[in-house]
């Protein structure tokens, strides 16, 4: 079972530059997209339906901004839009659905570059998710949370780590979040499969970052410690064009679905 996660950068704009194309050759069997930018209103058939997935979407009020999509190939058994948060819910960053063997958190982590409110309210998402879903394992339930994390967890997961020290993105007080996620028992799947350097998932649009693989790796799947063994395989897949981003994914065995 194949699942995706792709900071899409406005989900209109990657129609454009082939997604569709991408989507119907890659054929993921879940797909989560963040910073869509576009309400369902703006959006035709070719995004909503006509490839043949189920798609959800939580979109920010703000025209433009942020928002999340998921697409399945089987109808999930449940949907939530948002954490129940307002502060959070207003900006359209979460998306939950659940399947056969594990409940799905597609989210949109907020960026905290802006300015120390900003940041502020990144940790604190961070710090009001952590519960959320912890409770879920408690009460027995798998639980996979993808998608833009908006921070670099080690100096691995970057090509500039001591230039970045002081910038939002890589700051102690973020990774010290992740760390958080850790000790309760998350763990980084792509990290569990490779240990290898220069892996990334984000390049910055200027000084040819891109080309030189200048990036760094803020887009995750997570997945309760537990459900580990059920994981086949990880991987992020810079080839793919259209975004800042590329896509990165996560295999789960066919006997645990």
């Amino acid at each position: 079972m194949k699942l995706y996660s792709w900071n899409v950068n406005g989900i209109r704009a990657a129609e454009r530059k082939g997604f569709l194309d991408w989507l119907d050759q890659t054929q993921p069997d879940i797909l989560c997209l963040q910073e869509t930018k576009a309400r369902v209103d703006q959006l035709g058939s070719s995004l909503l339906k006509d490839h043949g997935y189920h798609t959800y979407w939580h979109s920010a009020e703000k025209a433009g901004y942020s928002g999340v999509a998921t697409f399945c190939k089987e109808e999930p058994y449940f949907v939530q839009e948002g954490l129940g948060i307002e502060r959070f819910d207003y900006e359209g960053r979460v998306l939950i659905t659940e399947h056969d063997n594990f409940l799905l958190y597609n989210i949109y982590f907020p960026n905290g570059q802006k300015d120390d409110t900003r940041l502020n309210y990144k940790l604190d998402f961070y710090d009001e998710l952590l519960p959320i879903v912890n409770e879920q394992i408690e009460n027995g339930n798998n639980v996979i949370i993808t998608g833009d994390w908006n921070t670099a967890h080690h100096p691995i997961d970057l090509a500039r780590p001591k230039e970045n020290e002081k910038t939002s993105g890589f700051m102690p007080i973020e990774r010290e979040r992740i760390d958080t996620y850790v000790s309760n028992g998350w763990v980084d799947t792509f990290r569990h499969f490779h240990s290898d350097a220069n892996r990334y998932s984000w390049w910055t649009y200027r000084f040819g970052a891109r080309e030189r693989n200048v990036g760094w790796r803020i887009d995750y799947f997570f997945v309760n410690e537990t459900f580990v063994e059920q994981l086949d395989d990880a991987e992020i897949h810079p080839d793919i064009m259209g975004s800042d981003h590329c896509p990165v994914s996560l295999n789960l065995k066919r006997d645990s679905i």
